[in-house]
């Protein structure tokens, strides 16, 4: 009764279950500061959308969810203009070298298994370090010690590179070097796997930038909307890949759901908040990896090594 048929992608969905996967993604950006693409991204190739569609189409629709949830971080000033506008020149240009990686692998027939074995790897790694180290906060929490282990003007090797630059909301005096290459990074990813690279983003920015967490997540947020703007550019332009009916529900529900999220936010702990993330994206890592290994339906089908053609 609802299903609609998406040009792009070429298959028809269900309309409720697509606002209903936006507005479930858009709650968790505006809760963790995270686009919520390397959650979105492999629901939709779940759903049977092409992983080259799913990657360009959920690039657009995390725009308007980190929109939102920047404008309700904005309100509570937890956001670090200078700051994200030096991750953001590095976002550029790791979003261009992605976008015509994808071209070339596509033009192989392999883009398909390497943004499913980067989506394995990446979050693997990335919720399995989330996890020890919130467990390891909450415990601390709960004996009655400090939560953080940073003391106050701690050093580590960031403060002893050059090209520094003042981050007066974030209180820091560090080099301009640690976040441009965080920001390129996180672009190339945003490009291959259609993700904000707010899980990446998020951690780095508390652990190695050492920025407070309530900055870390608005900024977060401010630097995901260019990026992952530029990557829905450069994807339509070169591969053909954004699927705008498709996009567009999802965004209806990411807006609205990331108003809630944000406000959710406030009431659980740092470390409470980073555990739950953990979780999450090991939870889609198994799916995924459950995905790659599990004997497929036709054995012998050499389709998708020549493209799908």
């Amino acid at each position: 009764m609802f299903d609609i048929y998406l040009p792009i992608a070429e298959l028809s969905v269900n309309l409720l279950v697509i606002l209903g996967m936006g507005g479930a993604v858009g709650f968790l950006s505006g809760m963790f500061g995270v686009g919520g693409g390397f959650l979105m991204t492999p629901l939709l190739i779940f759903l049977g959308i092409p992983p080259a569609v799913a990657v360009g189409t959920e690039a657009n629709q995390i725009v308007a969810s980190s929109v939102s949830g920047a404008l309700a971080q904005w309100r509570r000033n937890n956001v670090d203009i200078k700051m994200g506008t030096v991750l953001l020149v590095g976002g550029i240009f790791g979003a261009v070298v992605g976008v015509q990686l994808v071209k070339l692998l596509r033009e192989i027939g392999q883009v398909d298994l390497i943004i499913s074995l980067s989506y394995v790897t990446f979050l693997g790694i990335i919720g399995t370090l989330m996890l020890i180290e919130s467990v390891r906060a909450i415990r601390r929490a709960k004996a009655g010690g400090p939560v953080s282990t940073r003391r106050p003007g701690q050093h580590n090797w960031v403060h002893g590179l050059p090209l520094k630059m003042r981050f007066k909301r974030s209180k820091l005096y560090i080099s301009a070097i640690p976040p441009l290459v965080l920001g390129a990074f996180v672009g190339l990813l945003a490009a291959i796997m259609g993700v904000g690279g707010g899980f990446i983003m998020v951690p780095a920015m508390i652990y190695l930038l050492r920025m407070p967490t309530n900055v870390v997540i608005g900024t977060s947020l401010f630097q995901i909307i260019f990026v992952t703007a530029a990557v829905t550019i450069l994807h339509s332009v070169s591969n053909q890949t954004v699927d705008v009916l498709l996009a567009l529900i999802l965004m209806i529900g990411g807006v609205i759901g990331a108003q809630f999220g944000a406000s959710a936010g406030q009431h659980l702990k740092g470390e409470q908040l980073r555990a739950l993330l953990a979780l999450m994206v090991l939870a889609v890592c198994l799916r995924l990896l459950f995905d790659l290994v599990v004997q497929p339906d036709e054995l012998f089908s050499v389709g998708p090594a020549f493209g799908g053609h």
